[in-house]
């Protein structure tokens, strides 16, 4: 019924249907419709690795093997406290044999270290990795004989495969 009482005519009621249906139509389309594409932030490369004695890749470890010959030195208990693109740090200890009186026979005595991983360069075979290839150790209290209190090595243990 309209307001004046009178039922409306099928004319009205089929436009009213029709503005209905196709607004609802409308809506369905454009929930439907692809949304425009955005252009995606580009991914950021990983951060560094660092290589084991076996060249696998670890990153944040919670320990690290340092004489990969003998297992004489290790750190051990690391807590990392940056791990970046271009350095890594973390304290922990050093375990190092004291080698008395010989190797074999030695007892591990620890020494509590800061570690800073840097220098990160490209994986050689293995495009969009970089691994750090320098390791410092900062004895914090004593330091095993005769290692300095603030010692640097290089950490490269592998070579690039030739044909």
């Amino acid at each position: 019924m309209d307001a004046s009482g009178d039922d409306p005519t099928p004319h009205t009621r089929l436009r009213a249907r029709t503005g209905i249906l196709l607004s609802a139509a409308t809506t369905l389309i454009a929930a439907a419709a692809p949304t425009p594409a955005t252009t995606a932030a580009p991914t950021p490369d990983p951060a560094p690795v660092v290589l084991d004695c076996f060249n696998k890749p670890q990153v944040r470890p919670a320990e690290y093997l340092l004489a990969c010959g003998d297992g004489n030195n290790r750190l051990v208990d690391l807590h990392w406290n940056t791990w970046n693109h271009n350095t890594a740090t973390a304290t922990g200890t050093d375990m190092v044999n004291d080698c008395r009186p010989y190797c074999a026979a030695g007892r591990f005595r620890p020494y509590p270290v800061t570690v800073t991983l840097s220098h990160p360069q490209p994986w050689p075979d293995h495009p969009n990795t970089h691994r750090y290839t320098t390791i410092r150790l900062l004895y914090t209290h004593t330091t095993p004989t005769p290692t300095p209190k603030d010692v640097t090595y290089k950490l490269v243990y592998d070579t690039p495969n030739t044909p």
